[in-house]
């Protein structure tokens, strides 16, 4: 069956279809992973998004059940070149048509991903509809949609959740939080609390934990006015850290500032450089936003930087033990690089240290 991509600059594509067929519109970004498809489809931030693969085949060693960053597929669409109908790995359960179609998820193959990755590159991320149907009027549908400002409050929990450990009791507030995140923190034998969006200060205090870990997440951090006045309340009460949406959102809440990047950085081998050591790690990255630099406070440490385009990707505010960083330590998919964060950020809370 024939599927049709319309951009809001006027492209129409041709392509087939796999995972379902249904019309949906979103905003288009690209994934440069050459692995990692599955953590890409579960992943909390992609909410509202259709994700073009640049790798040429995808789904080529199925779906298994320990790689997913959540119980569902988050993304309105997925878009690649060429999708491995017969896969071949010994953990897989089911192929990537049938994970879409279980998840209402439409997916288009037999399109030419590396020009509308060339195009998201030179004209940014835009509106794209993706329809079974020729269409004679698709800008109206392309005008009428917008990235809805509540998507954090969508891909939030409900109810808070607690997972018992015999060490640091870490608080986490959920924006989109993937599960690689707290599998982390579980292996360090973390006592973790996981908060919704909008859970208030005294809850938090009173619960008595150690440090207040604010998740990754997707959207603009400017629409979640709630969480940067809560990380206000909260700034000099526990230690907090920030992870990717939660660094842009630390960083609004000391008077930083954040703007929209022209197409982000999504992928797993991104190179970043601790400003400290000169050390390089390899890191998986999924934002669309980012701290702009100047705008923080001069108390505020500069920890990492982007190796590519000299972005912000970390910073510290050793006063208050504030520690964050815009990629993600915990992978999912990606470089193993950043896992020794997490080590490092418990050890100094440990030993009641204040760190940049």
């Amino acid at each position: 069956m024939k599927s049709f991509i319309y951009l809001e600059d006027g492209t129409k594509l041709e392509g087939k279809t796999f995972g379902v067929n249904k019309t949906v519109v979103g905003e288009l970004v690209f994934n440069t992973g050459m692995t990692g498809y599955e953590e890409v489809l579960t992943d909390p931030s992609y909410k509202e998004q259709v994700v073009i693969m640049t790798y040429p085949l995808i789904g080529n060693y199925g779906i298994n059940k320990k790689d997913k960053e959540s119980s569902t597929i988050h993304l309105k669409a997925f878009i690649v070149r060429e999708y491995a109908k017969i896969p071949n790995h010994y953990e897989s359960y089911e192929t990537l048509n049938q994970f879409l179609k279980e998840h209402d998820i439409p997916g288009v193959y037999d399109v030419d991903t590396r020009m509308l990755t060339k195009k998201v590159r030179e004209k940014g991320s835009m509106k794209c509809l993706i329809t079974s149907e020729e269409l004679k009027n698709p800008e109206a549908l392309l005008q009428d949609y917008e990235f809805p400002k509540d998507v954090v409050k969508i891909v939030s929990r409900k109810k808070k959740e607690c997972f018992p450990g015999r060490g640091i009791k870490v608080g986490i507030l959920d924006l989109g939080l993937k599960d690689g995140i707290i599998n982390h923190l579980q292996k360090r034998n973390c006592s973790i609390n996981i908060y919704p969006y909008d859970t208030k200060k005294e809850e938090i205090v009173e619960d008595g934990i150690e440090v207040l870990l604010i998740s990754n997440g997707p959207g603009d951090p400017k629409n979640c006015t709630e969480v940067i006045e809560l990380v206000k309340q909260l700034t000099g009460v526990i230690p907090i850290w920030g992870i990717c949406l939660g660094h842009q959102i630390l960083a609004l809440a000391l008077g930083g500032d954040t703007y929209k990047m022209k197409f982000g950085h999504r992928g797993t081998n991104h190179p970043v450089q601790d400003i400290t050591t000169g050390k390089i790690l390899i890191s998986s990255q999924n934002h669309g936003y980012a701290v702009e630099e100047n705008s923080l406070p001069s108390y505020v440490e500069k920890t990492y930087m982007n190796i590519n385009d000299n972005t912000l990707e970390g910073f510290a505010y050793p006063k208050f033990s504030i520690k964050a960083v815009q990629f993600h330590p915990e992978e999912g998919p990606g470089s193993i690089d950043g896992h020794s964060i997490f080590d490092e950020w418990l050890h100094n809370l440990k030993a009641g240290e204040d760190y940049a």
